[in-house]
């Protein structure tokens, strides 16, 4: 299978400039300023074939945005070599933009003032798709993302979900192989998400298209990527399975218990003292999570202790959470955990 990206010892660096201290040091500032290089990507590696759907994961800050506007040409790295659908983003960047689609959560590619499908026919011509092609394509994107109704509509009418499903679409216009999408779903709502994920694996499914996924929101991540590369201050920490990674780092779990009559995190934390457990509340529905080694002996010891002390609405227990597990690895500070 072939490669769509290759990246090798990929970096790049910012001038991270300082103030100095004082009415003095201001006025040195004028004529001299302090600065360190930072490296926000730091010698990565990375492949994906043809088909993969990726997810790159990563704290603020680790470089993720970083990375994706170097694969897309936006940035120019200060060393290492990329190589994207067979081209340098940088050096072909005409012919390059052809092959891509793009969706920034934060920022939009549709005009603001005028109705999306005339958006859409300006894109059609920019990537020089023929009315066939359009009609074609779009006619499927427009139906499974159901935007039928807002294409009349200018841009800054729209909800952020319905601009966030146009935006999809007008990334998609000319049917590009690759796909970068850097959060696509921030702030959208659950009905919302679910209907561009559903899409996303249809593409995936149908035209065999590649996508790259960045997001906070590792549901996006579990419903739709089974390979994930995990940054972290620049530097990749894992680049596999994410179902390996639930076995290497899942090896715990989580009873949530609900109780009749209110009680505090102190009390429960007594009950179970002398085992090793930590106690979590989640405030919202008054849960008590604990979270523990998964040993059948432990967890009998604990749901005995936990029922013997208290009245108990509701009792679960659960494999711990993608989430838990990715920070899990950067609180310990994991690295080459791959």
């Amino acid at each position: 299978m072939e490669n769509v990206i290759e990246v090798k010892k990929l970096r790049k660096e910012f001038k991270a400039y300082s103030s100095r201290a004082g009415l003095k040091g201001a006025f040195r500032d004028l004529f001299t300023r302090n600065y360190k290089i930072v490296p926000a990507v730091n010698d990565i590696n990375i492949t994906v074939k043809k088909g993969e759907m990726v997810g790159y994961i990563g704290e603020n800050g680790a470089g993720k945005s970083t990375t994706i506007k170097m694969l897309t040409g936006i940035l120019t790295p200060t060393s290492g070599e990329i190589i994207v659908n067979g081209m340098n983003p940088h050096k072909e960047r005409e012919k390059f933009v052809q092959t891509i689609g793009v969706v920034f959560g934060q920022r939009s590619q549709l005009w603001w003032d005028i109705a999306v499908q005339e958006s859409f026919r300006l894109l059609k011509k920019v990537y020089k798709v023929s009315d066939e092609d359009y009609e074609q394509h779009m006619q499927h994107v427009i139906r499974t993302l159901d935007i039928e109704p807002l294409l009349d509509k200018p841009v800054r009418k729209l909800s952020l979900g319905q601009r966030m499903r146009c935006e999809l679409a007008a990334a998609l216009i000319h049917n590009p192989p690759l796909l970068f999408l850097d959060e696509p779903t921030i702030g959208l709502d659950v009905l919302v998400k679910l209907k561009i994920r559903e899409f996303l694996k249809e593409i995936n499914e149908k035209y065999n298209t590649t996508i790259l996924l960045t997001t906070h929101d590792l549901s996006d991540i579990e419903a739709l990527c089974e390979r994930v590369v995990m940054l972290d201050e620049g530097k990749v920490i894992y680049d596999g399975a994410l179902r390996e990674l639930k076995e290497k780092w899942g090896d715990q779990k989580e009873l949530h218990f609900q109780f009749l009559k209110k009680v505090n995190i102190k009390t429960v934390q007594n009950v179970t003292s002398g085992l090793p457990v930590e106690w979590e509340v989640d405030e919202k529905d008054q849960t008590f999570i604990a979270i523990l080694e998964d040993r059948d002996e432990l967890i009998s010891q604990v749901i005995a202790k936990v029922v013997a002390a208290f009245k108990i609405k509701d009792v679960k227990i659960n494999e711990t959470s993608t989430e838990e597990i990715i920070r899990k690895i950067y609180e310990k500070g994991a690295v080459e955990v791959g």
